[in-house]
């Protein structure tokens, strides 16, 4: 299963409670039965999709809801005037949905991935695949902006680690700042980049 399309409704709406309860309470404090009760069906529809139980549904989720954040932010670039407002207007536009969510919605992946990277290998992976797919299109489109694939590559590594931390950092302070700053300097690595 790599996305939506390629799931039965059943198991999509097992597939986006998981998401939101992981997100919301972690990994290990969320139950099958939570899951359950939040998608509104049967605990044996979660064994019957997953078979391989809470680790696959994680894995799952997370191959899912990273491909979606990746389309999201790309669809944000990709309507800028060129790379650099891109840039600005994805940071600026995730400040403004963690501050229209309370603080509650920012990547869907990081809470997992902080959460299993040292405990559980195969959600490791999945993580990893995620974000090493955020860090290839990103790359590619600096690179496409005239930039030299090793700088593009660390660029894009660097843009997205100020997202992910601006993002943690903007949770805990209840705070839009960070995204905000992070956003600044995220257009000025960009910018420096694709100008050199």
């Amino acid at each position: 299963m790599t996305d939506t399309t390629t799931i039965n409704p059943s198991a999509e709406r097992i597939v986006f409670a998981a998401a939101e309860l992981f997100r919301r309470q972690g990994f290990a404090a969320t139950g099958l039965k939570a899951i359950a009760t939040e998608a509104g069906l049967p605990i044996g529809s979660i064994y019957h999709h997953f078979p391989g139980g809470k680790t696959e549904l994680g894995e799952t989720v997370i191959r899912i809801t990273g491909a979606g954040f990746q389309e999201l932010v790309e669809t944000i670039i990709d309507a800028g005037t060129n790379l650099v407002s891109g840039i600005d207007d994805a940071f600026a536009g995730a400040a403004a949905t963690v501050e229209a969510s309370d603080y509650a919605d920012a990547c869907p992946i990081a809470t997992l991935a902080l959460e299993i990277a040292s405990t559980n290998e195969p959600m490791r992976q999945a993580s990893d695949r995620a974000f090493t797919g955020w860090i290839d299109a990103l790359t590619g489109r600096i690179e496409a902006a005239g930039c030299d694939r090793k700088t593009a590559r660390a660029t894009a590594i660097s843009v997205l680690s100020l997202l992910e931390g601006a993002f943690l950092f903007s949770r805990a302070s209840r705070s839009v700042e960070p995204l905000h700053a992070a956003g600044t300097s995220a257009v000025a690595l960009v910018r420096a980049a694709i100008s050199d």
